[in-house]
């Protein structure tokens, strides 16, 4: 049996974190969130070091097995460090429903907090963040690939404003909290119309979930990141990233996969096919991944008074961890005071 601080093995047999005293009690849940490249794998893995936590991953990329070069997943030396769920775990083909994903967080958050240690959620996809820790509710609808398919035809045949336009005529909410350009997201909430006969705004609700949370915040200047975003991207190209495209199509896997049709993938189809040259792509990746940095500001929002913000490039890592440290315990006195003597 595992003692304070030491390493306890789950039932998978993987390394977990290190076991806490049960006086302790029940954990909350620490987020971590800001913008690709704005470095929450570093900042999350120091977290969970010092106090005892298991990273819950809720990017939509690195979910998925064998998109390695383009997706900045931690490192096998970051996963030994400090456990990851959450990662590696889908087929490039499999369907990854919004009700799936936070099913799964769910069940992860539960299993980390079972055994007493902190559970880090840490992503930059903003739609999983706030559908696990808000406790969305959300429309179990299964995709219904003939209708996916009709609305994308549709969609390149007569533009994404058109087929937004069809979307607000059934469903005004979402649309207005859709980007138009985000085609997936709108087919999806045509989908679940189609399904329920009711929108897709109508059919959520939200459930609090059991546990209580603190959100810290990662930025950086928007010089700086950009920077951290050119760097990135000059690595995974070095690291493959063509190669691994070409594989991925070779191996029968479309452009239209929700894995293939996300930034530093999709960008690939025009050179594939002959249309552009390598330093097009390579253009092309780094001007969608400053514009996905942009618009996961629209999720995290500077002003969003639940979320501790920290300037990456003002602090140290071990002020960032210390900022994090007495977020977790002030929940817990809270916590601790609640529940009386």
């Amino acid at each position: 049996m595992s003692g304070p601080g030491e390493r306890a093995n789950g039932p998978d047999g993987r390394a977990r974190g290190p076991a806490l005293p049960e006086a302790q009690g029940a954990r909350p849940v620490l987020a971590i969130v800001g913008p690709t490249a704005v470095g929450k794998t570093a900042v999350a893995v120091a977290v969970c070091q010092a106090l005892g936590g298991e990273v819950v991953s809720l990017d939509s990329r690195q979910m998925v097995r064998e998109l390695d070069a383009g997706t900045a997943k931690p490192t096998p030396e970051e996963r030994a460090a400090a456990p990851h769920h959450l990662v590696d775990f889908a087929a490039p083909d499999a369907p990854l429903s919004l009700a799936s994903v936070q099913r799964l967080a769910h069940a992860a958050i539960e299993d980390v907090r079972g055994r007493g240690a902190l559970p880090v959620v840490v992503g930059g996809t903003g739609q999983y963040v706030w559908a696990v820790l808000e406790g969305w509710r959300v429309p179990e609808v299964p995709p219904n690939a003939s209708l996916r398919t009709a609305l994308a035809t549709y969609a390149a045949e007569h533009g994404v404003a058109a087929l937004h336009a069809r979307l607000d005529a059934v469903d005004p909410a979402s649309a207005a909290a859709i980007d138009a350009r985000n085609v997936r997201r709108v087919i999806r909430a045509l989908e679940v119309h189609a399904a329920l006969g009711v929108p897709m705004s109508a059919a959520r609700g939200r459930r609090v979930p059991p546990w209580p949370v603190a959100i810290l915040g990662l930025t950086r200047p928007r010089p700086a990141l950009f920077a951290r975003i050119d760097a990135r991207i000059d690595a995974m190209l070095a690291a493959g990233l063509e190669t691994e495209v070409r594989a991925l199509v070779a191996r029968g896997y479309g452009f239209v996969l929700p894995a293939l049709s996300s930034v530093g993938y999709r960008e690939w189809r025009p050179y594939l096919a002959g249309e552009v040259d390598r330093d097009a792509v390579v253009k092309r990746i780094r001007q969608s991944t400053r514009r996905l940095a942009r618009n996961q500001d629209t999720w995290f929002r500077r002003d969003d008074p639940r979320i501790r913000w920290v300037d990456l490039e003002a602090v140290a890592l071990e002020d960032v961890v210390a900022e994090a440290e007495r977020l977790v315990r002030a929940i817990e006195a809270a916590g601790a005071a609640a529940r009386g003597p």
